[in-house]
Formats: structure tokens, sequence, C-alpha cells
């Protein structure tokens, strides 16, 4: 079983702000012939900012796709030909208005690799300075902390959904407890 899918042909169906969409015809390993669609997504980084009282700094915002507010930590997108640490760095200040003395590169993960391109970056962000946030001008936010227990558990209840948020929380929590 050789586990892969050739592209025959690609059409871009959209193009967005943030996202592109093909469709695409691929050709499976049998020989058949499968509609693919796929999101172009640049990609992006997720902070998890932790003080040394284990206390994340994390944002509340609203969702528009999900029509809700949500409580993740610092994210975004990375700008053409942007560097993932240097993005990290960039959205810390923005949002929270942290810098840390300390980066640590978490590994990415695909936010959802049956029908997106997007791969985020994680970093643990250790060592803060506390700075004035300058969230871009469409950006609404608060910034609160979170004891990092606390979030495991609300992670492990179902109260806190957001992926990123989920991966890095549990990944931090696993690094700082190794170590």
């Amino acid at each position: 079983m050789k586990l892969f899918e050739k592209c025959i042909s690609s059409k871009t169906v959209y193009e967005g702000i943030i996202v592109n969409v093909r469709r695409d015809i691929a050709e499976l390993e049998n020989g058949k012939e499968v509609k693919r669609e796929v999101v172009e997504h640049p990609g992006g980084v997720a902070v998890i900012p932790i003080d040394e009282n284990n206390m994340v700094y994390c944002v509340r915002q609203f969702r528009y796709p999900m029509s809700e507010i949500t409580l993740e930590i610092p994210a975004g997108k990375l700008d053409a030909n942007e560097l993932p640490f240097d993005c990290a760095v960039r959205e810390l200040s923005e949002e929270t208005g942290l810098t840390a003395g300390k980066m640590i590169n978490l590994g990415a993960c695909y936010t959802s690799p049956g029908y997106s391109t997007e791969v985020l970056h994680i970093f643990l962000a250790l060592e803060l300075k506390k700075g004035e946030s300058h969230p871009d001008e469409d950006e609404f936010l608060s910034v609160e902390k979170q004891q990092l227990g606390n979030l495991v558990d609300d992670i492990m209840c179902g109260k806190i959904s957001d992926a990123k948020t989920v991966i890095a929380v549990l990944k931090a929590n696993e690094y700082l407890t190794e170590r």
C-alpha cells in the first residue's frame, strides 16, 4: 500500500483575504479519481505565555464563525515570508504587551489536514516582561491570567474547545512537568 494521492488537476475557485480555496482532482493508488477541496492558509503561531507563578496570559475574544466568546492563548497568522519565531514575538507583544526572555518551540501541528494546508507553530514564552499591548485595529480582546492547572482542568472537562489552546496548554504543562 502506497498511501499516496497524485494531483491530476487543480483550479483555484476562491481567492480571499486570509485563505484561498482550490478544487483538485486526485488519482488514488488504485487508479480511481476523486475530488478534493483544499483551503490554502499561510499558517500561523500560537504562544502560551506562562509567568513564574504558573499563570498563563490568555485572551478572551468574540469569534465570529462560532458566534461566541472564547478563551484562547495569543495567536496569529504568519505574514508573507515571516518566520514563525518572529511571528510569535510579534503576536505576543501585540495581544498582551508581553516580551519573553525565553521562547521555546513546542512543535507544529496541522489544524485540519483533511482539507487545509494550515500549519500552526506553538511556542512557550517564559521569563515574561510586561509592556503595553497594541492589538490590530480590528482586534478586540481582553487579557486575563489563568492558573495553568485550572486551564488543564477546563480542557479536560470540555470548557475550553479552541484547538490551539488545548494543544498548547497540554504540551506546555507536560514540558514544565518533565523539566
